[in-house]
C-alpha cells in the first residue's frame, strides 16, 4: 500500500517540541511520527509475546548447559 494521510489532534506543546526535535536534526516531521508509531507498534507486540511466555515452565541453567554439553554445542 502506498502512503496515506491520517489525522490527529494533540497537544500543541507537543507539536512545538515535535517540529522543535526534527529541526535541530534535520529530521522530516512525517518520517519522525511513522518511526515512533513503528517502535510503539513493535513494544506493544513485545508485551504480548512476553505475557504468552511469562507462564512457560522455567529449566535451572544447570541443566541447560548439561543439555548443551551433551548436544555438543559447547
Amino acid at each position: 500500500m502506498g502512503t496515506v494521510q491520517i489525522n490527529a489532534r494533540i497537544d500543541g506543546a507537543l507539536k512545538e517540541a515535535i517540529e522543535k526535535y526534527c529541526k535541530a536534526r534535520g529530521i522530516v516531521m512525517n518520517h519522525f511520527i511513522e518511526e515512533a508509531l513503528l517502535d510503539r507498534l513493535e513494544e506493544l507486540e513485545d508485551i504480548e509475546e512476553l505475557k504468552k511466555i511469562r507462564h512457560e515452565p522455567t529449566q535451572p541453567l544447570a541443566e541447560v548447559l548439561a543439555e548443551l554439553k551433551l548436544d555438543g554445542k559447547i
